[in-house]
């Protein structure tokens, strides 16, 4: 299934389409080259497109550095959750596999793809980016019981930490490398 498809089916029918990636023999490393690197880059445009937009006092390159660093930062922050979210799965007496934590984390962070590439719209764009968000935690319960074969009662708990560990996970990486970056800038 190519790229396009397969963000318009998990954002419009995501209930069938956790169905069809469980079926699906993908792996972190797959996953990573053909859907989250490109969707990655797709949100970093917004920023660029807020550079180019409003520029003002900041500038373009501002925009351009944060846009490399939300980048980095959704890269990192995949893998890093892929393997906290599997570590953590017998705790919430759901199944170990890498490679189905690697399908839970890329497509349900879809949403947040779209939303920072809708960003640079004034004013709805920090909505779009919000409900993005929410969006995508929706996603996550949706994927996570057939993905880690998480027991009903154990779902929304496990939902909550895995979005949290994801969340924080970029946040940090976004702090560091902005640290580290507008420093050298």
């Amino acid at each position: 299934m190519n790229i396009i498809e397969r963000v318009k089916n998990i954002l419009i029918t995501p209930k069938t389409e956790w169905d069809v990636i469980n079926g699906e023999t993908a792996t972190a490393q797959s996953l990573l080259m053909g859907y989250v690197f490109p969707l990655a880059i797709v949100a970093a445009v917004g920023y660029l497109l807020k550079g180019l937009l409003f520029a003002g006092t900041f500038g373009l390159k501002y925009f351009a550095i944060s846009g490399v660093i939300a980048f980095i930062a959704s890269v990192v922050s995949y893998y890093l959750s892929v393997i906290i979210i599997d570590m953590l799965a017998p705790s919430f007496a759901s199944e170990r596999n890498m490679n189905k934590s690697a399908q839970l984390v890329a497509y349900s962070g879809t949403p947040s793809y779209i939303g920072a590439l809708l960003s640079f719209i004034p004013v709805i764009g920090f909505l779009v980016s919000l409900a993005a968000w929410a969006y995508g935690i929706y996603l996550m319960y949706l994927g996570i019981g057939p993905l880690k074969k998480t027991p009903e009662d154990k779902k929304v708990i496990y939902m909550i930490v895995a979005f949290l560990i994801m969340i924080v996970l970029y946040f940090i990486l976004v702090a560091i490398l902005g640290a580290v970056l507008f420093a050298a800038m």
